[in-house]
């Protein structure tokens, strides 16, 4: 992917499966799927990323497990 930035997604959310995001420092926001994740990294610099790179990529550090971690409402 173009571009370096140092992304950190936190752990899904045990109320509604959502996650945290951090890139360089700073908590951009909340995603509730890989969609919105992609979303906000493109609004941080990364355009024309996908799904699928974002999903593959070597730039995220995924804490609680990666892009398939993220868990339902129970």
């Amino acid at each position: 992917m173009p571009g370096e930035l140092d992304v950190i997604v936190y752990p899904p959310s045990r109320t509604d499966g959502s996650r945290r995001v951090r890139v360089n420092g700073e908590l951009i926001g909340t995603a509730h799927s890989l969609g919105e994740l992609t979303v906000f990294l493109r609004y941080a610099g990364l355009e024309g990323v996908d799904e699928i790179d974002v999903a593959d990529s070597h730039l995220i550090e995924w804490h609680g497990g990666g892009p398939e971690a993220q868990s339902p409402p129970r």
